[in-house]
């Protein structure tokens, strides 16, 4: 099998500020996404744009435009609080914008029918709220549709019909949306929009409050860099089919999406669950019939995290390149890029059994939350490989293992905390658990899994984030902090980054001279 194209599967998701390029795009969308209701005119975007461009945003996936939302500035005391839509956006030309004003206000949102359920408008709403952020505004305020209460209005009333979606007996899309992303009621405004008839021309006026505002100054500053991490402790278990295993792994990420995860990490090889029907004995020959799965776990992962917009971390794969098999671990990013790091030390025991090779390469990524690396297992045991992926940026090294024995497992843990502490950097460990009683060499594991941190004031008393119980099945998730770290840098107890003897030892980086930056 010569090496794999990763292009071939990627599909890019972006989102990104409306140009003016895109306005026939958005125009199309929204004759679909609202096809009862009077639809924008070009001369309604090109006013955004002209306005208040920073406050337009689309979602592009894979060329095509699939979302958008359009917002403005203003000061919502100077308004009145049974406002209509044509009020408050200047019958949507959005003329009335504030520069000066407290508060983001968004006038539309609209996700294409195909792509639904792919979380395009939590992206959205994420995008307006880190906007608010940057511009030091106190909050965002939208006037939702209740789209389902058509089907109600002769039987509740406005309120009981809201009181109802809240109380979650009755199931709203917009509302419930909003709900689930942070907005709360204010009030209900009648004769809202005169052509929304699905909401009998109601809308819920609600408020998503940002709380690192600032009074008394426009100025944004900076106080936190939350990145949500979720760590899988996945059971090994007899399985029958690349189904099953898929079903598995989407449970997972699933759950990651309803913790508000940044990050999903599955642990290394994990994909040899599937030698479980596999039906060959011989671990040189089974291995090559994992590789042929490779294709299949690329799409199922890069599936998920557009889908559940979340990055994944996907463990490590068998791969074969040139009729080589490699350990490579993927990441899979939420916007549909992937990119992969081979493992670099081999161990005796991959060696013997599967003839694995050795990778070349340490690579750092960028993501939506910063700089990242991924050292497999044995990886981690070796300091020069941390150093160089913080030398490098890595403000996070993720370390997906597989030991079959305590002592195995606490090489791994006790080096990521030193890589932590030494390199004052995050590790996330996330091993296997459970048994494959008819998989040759892979019939035991042992796994703690965990989320470290340096030894300072500033993190947890005992650099543990979080940690899960020792070998059962589960996940435990976490928060850190990117702030906190760029702050402990520069002005911790100790800074060992900073106060390395340079003048007496350095690292010679090979790989620097000889290696490529690759991307796939």
């Amino acid at each position: 099998m010569s090496k794999l194209d990763l292009s071939q599967f990627e599909k890019k998701l972006a989102v990104r500020n409306l140009q003016d390029k895109d306005i026939e795009a958005i125009l199309k969308l929204q004759a679909i996404c609202f096809p009862n209701m009077e639809p924008w005119k070009r001369e309604h975007l090109e006013s955004h744009l002209r306005y208040f461009p920073e406050g337009q945003f689309v979602v592009e996936y894979d060329g095509y435009i699939i979302g958008s939302c359009s917002s403005l500035i203003v000061n919502f005391d100077e308004y009145d609080d049974k406002h209509t839509w044509d009020d408050i956006t200047d019958e949507g030309y959005i003329t009335n914008h504030d520069d000066e004003g407290y508060n983001l206000y968004g006038i539309e949102v609209m996700v294409h029918p195909d792509f639904r359920g792919m979380k395009i408008g939590r992206r959205l709403y994420e995008a307006r709220k880190e906007l608010a952020r940057q511009l030091n505004l106190k909050s965002i305020i939208i006037g939702g549709r209740i789209p389902n209460y058509h089907k109600y209005e002769h039987e509740l009333t406005p309120r009981e019909y809201v009181e109802e979606v809240l109380n979650k007996n009755i199931y709203d899309p917009v509302l419930t949306f909003q709900v689930m992303n942070g907005f709360t009621i204010m009030r209900i405004n009648p004769n809202y929009l005169p052509d929304d008839t699905q909401s009998s021309k109601y809308a819920t006026l609600m408020e998503w409050n940002n709380v690192d505002y600032r009074a008394r100054t426009k100025r944004h500053f900076k106080t936190s860099y939350p990145v949500r991490i979720m760590v899988i402790q996945y059971m090994m278990k007899n399985i029958d089919s690349f189904e099953e295993f898929a079903r598995q792994c989407e449970y997972y990420v699933d759950v990651a999406a309803d913790f508000g995860s940044d990050f999903a990490v599955f642990p290394e090889i994990f994909t040899t669950q599937l030698m479980s029907f596999l039906e060959e004995k011989i671990p040189s020959k089974a291995v090559r019939r994992l590789s042929e799965f490779t294709e299949d776990y690329i799409e199922l992962f890069t599936h998920l995290a557009v889908k559940y917009n979340v990055n994944v971390i996907g463990g490590s794969h068998f791969v074969e390149e040139d009729d080589h098999i490699y350990n490579i671990s993927y990441l899979f990013r939420r916007d549909g890029t992937i990119e992969k790091q081979y493992k670099i030390h081999v161990t005796p025991n991959e060696r013997k059994w599967w003839g694995i090779q050795p990778g070349d390469a340490v690579k750092v990524f960028d993501t939506d939350c910063g700089k990242i690396a991924i050292q497999i297992c044995y990886d981690i045991q070796f300091p020069e490989l941390a150093r160089y992926a913080v030398d490098k940026g890595a403000n996070i090294i993720f370390v997906p293992f597989c030991t079959d024995d305590r002592q195995g497992y606490l090489r791994v843990r006790y080096c990521a905390q030193a890589r932590a502490v030494e390199n004052q950097v995050y590790t996330v460990i996330a091993g296997t658990v459970g048994n494959l009683t008819q998989v040759e060499n892979m019939d035991i594991q042992y796994a703690q899994s965990g989320i470290f941190t340096p030894s300072d004031f500033e993190f947890a008393r005992d650099g543990i984030i979080g940690e899960c119980n020792a070998n059962v099945e589960t996940v435990v998730v976490g928060d850190v902090d990117l702030e906190i770290l760029r702050r402990q840098r520069k002005s911790g107890t100790v800074r060992q980054l900073h106060d390395r003897r340079r003048d007496l030892f350095e690292l010679d980086y090979k790989l620097d001279t000889i290696v490529k930056p690759e991307r796939t």
